[in-house]
């Protein structure tokens, strides 16, 4: 064996050492989320699939990117049934019961925990969340990752009306839909689901109005999507037809 002597050793010891140390140098990886091989987009924060999300439970709206996904959402659309909008004579809010009660009777996820609907949702899709001092249920302060507009949203109560809760299927389209011949109690389910509620910026949310999909779809075109997927979600399982105007906007937003 050939041995180094005096300043060559000394060399081949530092050399080594940078050698060792490169190597532990930490590297920066791709992301898999586990599911579609792709990271989360930007802002999303904790925001689940529309697909992986039947009830509603989960937070978000994430996007659906991948093509068997975006098949699984055509798929789904496509169940959905179609007929024309129907007058909006005898609609009232108060139709579908009192805002945001805990008490609706149909056995949907939230209800009768003890807090309100609005304070359950933003504690769904909030981060940071921080109740009202002496309160289990208020929320006082949280960070919203919109998925309307893309924003990031820091959040008081003292500024309520910056983040709403959005019916996703809007009741008055509930409403001329069908919903004006259900009995009370399940228009007070559909209010209160949280398949069909969603926090988002305020303003946008004004600005839908009660439109269908065809008339109005937010701004962040990543999650049109999924939008298109929660509608129909909601459509399927309360058996409400949609116009088949939103139906093809709806499938055209997912590839179709």
């Amino acid at each position: 064996m050939t041995r180094l002597k005096g300043g060559a050793a000394s060399a081949a010891a530092m050399l080594g050492m940078v050698l060792v140390l490169a190597a532990c140098e930490s590297v920066d990886l791709p992301v898999d989320d586990g599911a579609s091989g792709a990271a989360p987009a930007p802002g999303s924060g904790r925001a689940v699939s529309p697909l992986d999300n039947p009830d509603g439970t989960k937070p978000g709206l994430a996007p659906l990117t991948s093509d068997a996904d975006r098949s699984k959402a055509r798929d789904l659309i496509e169940k959905v049934a179609t007929k024309g909008r129907g007058p909006k004579t005898g609609y009232d809010r108060d139709e579908f019961g009192y805002a945001w009660m805990d008490s609706a009777p149909g056995g949907i996820p939230f209800s009768r925990n003890g807090c309100d609907t609005r304070n359950d949702l933003l504690k769904r899709d909030g981060e940071d969340v921080r109740n009202r001092s002496g309160s289990d249920c208020v929320v006082a302060s949280m960070t919203l990752h919109d998925p309307y507009t893309g924003r990031t949203i820091e959040w008081t109560k003292s500024r309520a009306t910056t983040v709403q809760i959005d019916h996703i299927m809007p009741l008055s389209y509930d409403w001329q839909m069908g919903a004006s011949r259900w009995p009370k109690g399940k228009r007070q389910d559909i209010a209160n689901d949280p398949l069909n509620l969603i926090p988002v910026d305020g303003p946008t949310n004004s600005s839908k109005g009660d439109s269908g999909p065809a008339s109005w779809l937010p701004p962040n075109k990543g999650i049109r999507c999924s939008y298109a997927v929660r509608f129909a979600q909601v459509s399927l399982k309360y058996e409400l037809p949609v116009t088949g105007a939103d139906k093809e906007t709806m499938l055209r937003q997912c590839g179709g």
